[in-house]
């Protein structure tokens, strides 16, 4: 698209009362390095991923999804995106200017239709990265992330309008129609997903691993040390990639992911899935079914952060 400003998805940023804790379960159970900490704040980083880092942990009083950050390819971009928000009467947290964050960089911070906090950048410093081994089941980078909308209709028309994100797949069932938007800022089928929920929250972030042996490594090590599964390990039908899906310690889910889908934009349409087949759900047959106790335990906690920008 012409007027696509956004190019990528950078990091996700979580606020969590048990700081020590969430720090340990990333770093030790997840796979995700610390590349630089600060007083309550640690930059987590995805071994193959050339991003500063894909999480930020801050320590706070209630847990909050902070922000989600997406990149763009020049300055020149971001001044035009902020100029195109501001027009368009988006709520801007702050203006374009240099990042205090790890890697430096030119952005800003703005609400979306739910008071989300949206961050989109340029010129951040590359990070040294590398290629994760054959067997080495650590995240090689952040895929994608989903959140919760109460009104999700409004929240696909918002990022369509406002940021260009397209839309690549849709499910819904006979019985409660739709409920999750796969929306795209490049060929990857989605970076960004919009789930019809109860409340404004995060629903899931996501990882992608090196391949199939990989993913089912890291699968296995959460489940042999009592990481609390939620569903999986199988294969999605909307962008085709595996799944696993665990709880963090706070109760945010978290998924670990390979083989997303690239598509050829220029000839892709959108499907409209029945997730109540359960082919959509898992072509593979090897998770367990979707319910609504799994979908519940994606809902997450309401998030206290809405028109609320993070501190820092």
């Amino acid at each position: 698209m012409s007027d696509r400003l956004i190019t990528h998805l950078r990091h996700v940023d979580l606020a969590v009362p048990d700081y020590a804790k969430q720090l340990e379960f990333y770093t030790s159970m997840w796979g995700l390095e610390k590349e630089n900490t600060d007083d309550g704040l640690a930059y987590l980083a995805a071994a193959g991923s050339p991003e500063q880092y894909s999480v930020r942990l801050r320590a706070a009083d209630e847990k909050r999804l902070d922000l989600v950050s997406f990149g763009a390819e020049s300055p020149e971009h971001v001044d035009e995106l902020a100029q195109r928000l501001g027009t368009q009467g988006v709520q801007l947290v702050s203006e374009p200017d240099k990042l205090q964050t790890p890697g430096g960089g030119y952005g800003f911070r703005f609400f979306d239709n739910d008071g989300r906090t949206i961050e989109v950048s340029s010129d951040v410093e590359v990070r040294q990265h590398r290629k994760v081994e054959e067997g080495e089941s650590v995240p090689v980078k952040l895929s994608h992330v989903v959140i919760n909308s109460p009104n999700p209709e409004e929240t696909v028309a918002w990022y369509e309008k406002h940021l260009s994100f397209a839309l690549s797949d849709t499910l819904h069932s006979p019985h409660v129609g739709k409920v999750m938007w796969f929306m795209r800022t490049n060929p990857q089928h989605h970076s960004f997903a919009i789930a019809r929920g109860p409340h404004v929250s995060l629903h899931h972030a996501s990882f992608e691993m090196r391949g199939i042996d990989e993913y089912m490594r890291g699968t296995g090590r959460l489940l042999r040390a009592g990481v609390e599964k939620i569903w999986g390990p199988g294969r999605h039908l909307a962008g085709n990639n595996t799944f696993s899906y665990f709880l963090d310690p706070h109760g945010n889910t978290v998924e670990y992911t390979t083989e997303l889908e690239r598509l050829d934009e220029d000839s892709w349409h959108p499907h409209l899935y029945d997730f109540s087949d359960p082919e959509v759900t898992d072509q593979w047959g090897t998770a367990n079914p979707m319910d609504e106790f799994i979908a519940a335990k994606s809902f997450n906690d309401p998030d206290r952060g809405s028109f609320v920008a993070p501190p820092v």
